[in-house]
C-alpha cells in the first residue's frame, strides 16, 4: 500500500509543509503502508491548460504527463488542505483537475488547516473527491492557524495525533479495499 501525503499549498511561508512533515513522521511509524510527501508546488503546474477534459486521459502537455506519473502509483492520499477565504485553495483544486483516472477508486483522508481548522475547505474537497470516485474517509484532522502553531512551528495536541491515527487506519482500510476495483 503506497500513500501520498499531498501538500496542497504553494504559498511561500505555508504552514502545510510543517503539517505534511508531521503527518509523514507519524505515518512512518506504521508497517501497513509506505508514505511519501508529494508537493503540489514542486509539480509547477500552470492553470489548467489541457485542451481535452481529464476524463478522456488524453494529456498533451509534459507537465500533465509528469504529474500523472507522480500520482498514478499511489493507492491512497492524505491531502493537507489549507482554507483560503472560506474555501478550497486554487492550487490544490487545479492540481486535482489536471487528472482523472489517476484518482479514481482510491481512498483519501483530509488534514485541513485555517482560521477555523479548514473545515470549509475540507467540505469542498469532499465534493470534488466524490466526482472523481475518490473515496474520502470520515475521520479528519484539523489545525487552527491561531492555536496550533507558534510562528511556523506546528504544536499538535495529543487529540490530533489520535485523530491522525484514526484517519490513517481508515485510509489504509479503504485503500486496500479499493485496490480490487482497480485491477
Amino acid at each position: 500500500m503506497k500513500i501520498a501525503i499531498v501538500i496542497g499549498s504553494t504559498r511561500p511561508g505555508r504552514k502545510g509543509e510543517a503539517i505534511a512533515k508531521w503527518v509523514h513522521e507519524q505515518a512512518s511509524k506504521r508497517t501497513d503502508a509506505t508514505f511519501e510527501i508529494v508537493d503540489v508546488a514542486a509539480a509547477n503546474l500552470p492553470l489548467l491548460d489541457e485542451p481535452m477534459p481529464a476524463i478522456t486521459g488524453k494529456y498533451t502537455h509534459d507537465h500533465t504527463k509528469a504529474w500523472a506519473k507522480t500520482i498514478a502509483p499511489f493507492d491512497a492520499f492524505v491531502f493537507v488542505a489549507p482554507e483560503y477565504n472560506h474555501g478550497l485553495n486554487a492550487a490544490l483544486k487545479n492540481a486535482i483537475d489536471f487528472l482523472y483516472a489517476e484518482w479514481v477508486n482510491k481512498a483519501a483522508g483530509i488534514v485541513s488547516y485555517g482560521a477555523n481548522g479548514g473545515a470549509r475547505a475540507a467540505e469542498q474537497l469532499r465534493m470534488v473527491a466524490a466526482q472523481l470516485q475518490l473515496a474520502d474517509v470520515q475521520a479528519q484532522v484539523t489545525f487552527s492557524i491561531f492555536t496550533d502553531f507558534e510562528g511556523n512551528a506546528l504544536k499538535p495536541a495529543p487529540s490530533q495525533e489520535k485523530a491522525l491515527t484514526t484517519l490513517l487506519d481508515q485510509v489504509v482500510a479503504w485503500g486496500s479495499a479499493l485496490k480490487a476495483l482497480r485491477k
